[in-house]
């Protein structure tokens, strides 16, 4: 597993998402990212499957020190006061002591800004190494830096050659914040497009694993997401080839604003 170096945090650059995972076989699946070689896990308190996610990684065998797990604010729990007791009762159930990352959700209007202060004071308290957002967009990050001194480290946003949001990232790579990738899959919408089949013919690789090599090859960590065994292992296989400079320009190309989750971008 390759690792991306983000404001003193070592980052896997392949994680597994756990969107819509619950139960024993969330906790089946995470194990057995963990066994494959994943050490980043993603999660949220609205997936409800935090205690899954813990429960996998005691039963893996993994050292704790060696796997990166973030989980996120939710909407309702915006507020100081609120936020420092979610990400609380978000260790309680992962069954751990600190947090990797802890994101806010989403730019929830008018108390985001109290969220970001809890969320710098749980960095400072040692409860997070590191905090960030999601679904932000440049107005909401320019909002943040306006009124901290500490920016986020990460911005956690959807992302495929389908939803290429370079402003996006070139601001995000002016202010030393790494992008994510969630949904770098296009949750299987766009793996049927003939010039990712044609790419992925030419390498001999899959669809799935030129969508992630693409976010690799642009210094993304890409969180993809399956419910089955034998995906999770082939999307973690992308280590092994590169995407050529005309590969990458007709992916660039491909941008159609195509979206599979919530649109940020006129929300306050």
């Amino acid at each position: 597993m390759q690792f991306v170096e983000a404001n003193g945090a070592k980052i896997p650059a392949v994680g597994l998402g756990t969107w819509e995972l619950r139960g024993r076989s969330c906790a089946r699946l995470v194990e057995q990212a963990l066994k494959l070689g994943y050490r980043h896990i993603d999660t949220a308190r609205i997936y409800n499957n935090e205690s899954d996610v813990g429960t996998a990684l005691r039963k893996s065998g993994v050292k704790r020190e060696d796997v990166f797990i973030t989980t996120k604010l939710w909407n309702s729990d915006h507020g100081y006061e609120s936020a420092l007791r979610a990400c609380d009762e978000s260790l309680k159930r992962l069954g751990l002591k600190y947090l990797d990352l802890y994101l806010i959700h989403w730019p929830v209007p008018e108390i985001r800004g109290e969220s970001w202060e809890a969320l710098v004071q749980l960095l400072k308290d040692g409860k997070c190494r590191s905090i960030g957002v999601s679904n932000y967009t440049i107005q909401h990050l320019t909002e943040l830096f306006d009124k901290s001194e500490i920016g986020p480290m990460v911005n956690q946003v959807e992302f495929s050659p389908f939803l290429y949001q370079k402003q996006l990232l070139d601001y995000c790579e002016q202010n030393k914040i790494q992008l994510e990738a969630y949904s770098p899959l296009t949750q299987g919408q766009k793996l049927k497009h003939h010039r990712i089949q044609q790419i992925a013919k030419k390498h001999n690789k899959t669809p799935a694993q030129v969508l992630i090599r693409w976010s690799l090859q642009h210094n993304l960590v890409t969180i993809p997401k399956s419910v089955r065994e034998e995906r999770i292992k082939e999307n973690s296989q992308v280590f092994d080839y590169t995407l050529t400079i005309d590969d990458m320009r007709i992916l660039d190309s491909l941008d159609e604003n195509f979206r599979n989750s919530w649109d940020p971008t006129n929300a306050p």
